[in-house]
């Protein structure tokens, strides 16, 4: 018989040296990897989410491994994260130091402080001419000073907008009819001012029942807007809204304002950027002391057009370099910015300023970055239309070979909103390993909602992430609980 003491001896050694035991029917335990895929599962599996479609990649930019991918390889619509694919393009083939640049060119004989002939205005696409803060307003009289010392005081000709920089299409493909009255559906143009949007001005009438008054701001912004708003008795809510008229040009003001209500103000797009600029900058010369004889004209409206080199070059203005355009575009998702840029990108690789031809330059970049052709479909710059599709796992790789660039690297991630701070995802992730971590272009509109860009790991591994989300039946806020979901667990992921 064994010693009790041999016993737990022998029993030691079979606990320490030999196969360890596992109970009947327990589960193997889950590699930190897998465990994370399976939360993420988890997440996607709840009966809310249904019918969704999700693509989704995820992407270690240290280990180049894949930690999840679900229908990474189907076209989506990305809504505004197509603006990652627009700045990454324009980045690599125009630079961070890229400026628009605006000029002002003599037609004519200038004698005695006298222009004898036109003053035209040759624009090349920058979006950031605007007078919200007066800013406009300095510059055109920066622009009066030096035409002054240029020996120019009076103009006896017209002000042109030359807009042959761009074509006439401003409109993109596929953008729903319903959005084009909006600030975030304006036409593009080489010529364009205020972000080719005014400011619809809503008082009362006189009595409940009476039409409301409506005015622009500025006053000569080329907007046809039909007023159909009714004034209704003190204290009803406001409802309004501004819409395309169906097969007309005007855009129609409807809904109904409080007899006692304050003015009420909403942005519209303008019809015509060319004339919107030329006209403010008219107006700008004339209270800055040029005295101009003739009227703003777009250029597209005369029979005989100035021939652009023929002029004299008296002022070259440029806009601020795309390094710092491209922070609203990105943070505040302004589309304006990514279409004059997709045109822009088209002009300079092939000297035409179309969509066409900043499609074809895009797909030249992703190209040589290894992306698929068939991964993304692109028909605008902004991601507004809904002919835009792209694979999730192009916009990871798009991210990858920027995050590899020292060039494009800092630049481009200093223009992503940052969770819980700025941007688009100022209210999303607060409280999380999320916050002030995640850096993400977000993407929206009815049935689509994107979220894609990098976030550090709890072990301080770099990912690139993209999630896209179509043709769900629930609220959007539910789905972007989701992504948000998605974003934490990959903050707190930990391979060890």
């Amino acid at each position: 018989m064994m010693r009790a003491g041999a016993a737990l001896l022998c029993a030691a050694c079979l606990s320490a040296c030999g196969p360890k035991l596992v109970a009947v029917g327990a589960p193997p335990r889950l590699s930190p990897t897998d465990h994370l895929q399976q939360t993420i599962r988890a997440a996607l599996a709840d009966p809310q989410l249904e019918y969704a479609t999700w693509g989704i990649a995820v992407r270690s930019l240290d280990r180049h491994d894949t930690l999840f991918a679900l229908n990474s390889g189907k076209l989506l619509m990305p809504a505004s994260t197509m603006k990652v694919v627009t700045l990454a393009a324009a980045a690599e083939q125009l630079g961070w130091d890229f400026e628009y640049e605006t000029q002002l060119v003599a037609h004519g004989v200038i004698a005695t402080g006298f222009l004898d002939g036109d003053l035209v205005i040759v624009g090349s696409g920058d979006p950031s001419i605007d007078d919200w803060d007066g800013a406009a307003t300095r510059t055109f009289g920066t622009w009066a000073e030096r035409l002054k010392q240029a020996g120019v005081r009076a103009v006896g000709g017209r002000i042109i907008g030359d807009d042959e920089t761009f074509d006439d299409l401003g409109l993109g493909a596929g953008w729903a009819w319903d959005d084009l009255a909006a600030s975030y559906a304006t036409s593009v143009g080489a010529l364009q001012f205020n972000e080719n949007t005014a400011q619809v001005v809503i008082t009362p009438g006189p009595a409940a029942g009476s039409p409301a008054r409506v005015s622009l701001s500025p006053a000569t912004a080329s907007v046809t807007l039909r007023n159909l708003i009714v004034t209704v008795p003190a204290d009803a809510p406001a409802a309004i809204s501004i819409k395309p008229a169906p097969r007309g040009a005007a855009a129609e003001a409807r809904g109904t304002i409080g007899l006692n209500a304050g003015p009420l103000v909403r942005n519209v797009s303008v019809d015509n950027p060319t004339m919107y600029l030329t006209a403010a900058i008219r107006d700008g010369l004339v209270a800055h002391g040029i005295d101009v004889r003739g009227p703003a004209i777009d250029i597209d409206d005369l029979t005989i057009a100035p021939i652009r080199h023929d002029g004299v070059l008296l002022i070259s203005h440029r806009s601020a370099p795309l390094w710092m355009l491209a922070e609203p575009m990105m943070k505040m998702s302004q589309n304006l910015f990514a279409e004059s840029l997709l045109k822009a990108l088209g002009a300079h690789a092939s000297g035409v300023g179309s969509a066409d031809a900043g499609r074809a330059a895009v797909q030249a970049t992703l190209r040589a970055w290894g992306v698929p052709p068939g991964d993304v479909q692109m028909a605008d710059g902004s991601g507004l239309s809904r002919y835009n599709l792209l694979t999730a796992d192009a916009l990871v790789t798009i991210l990858a070979r920027v995050h590899d660039n020292d060039r494009l690297r800092q630049r481009f991630e200093h223009t992503l909103p940052i969770a819980g701070v700025d941007g688009t995802l100022a209210q999303r992730m607060a409280g999380t390993r999320a916050f002030a971590n995640a850096r993400a272009k977000t993407g929206s509109f009815s049935n689509a909602r994107a979220l894609a860009g990098y976030v550090t790991t709890a072990d301080g591994e770099m990912l690139a992430f993209s999630i896209i989300a179509n043709n769900y039946a629930v609220q959007p806020e539910v789905i972007d609980r989701t992504s948000d979901f998605i974003v934490i667990a990959l903050a707190q992921f930990s391979r060890n």
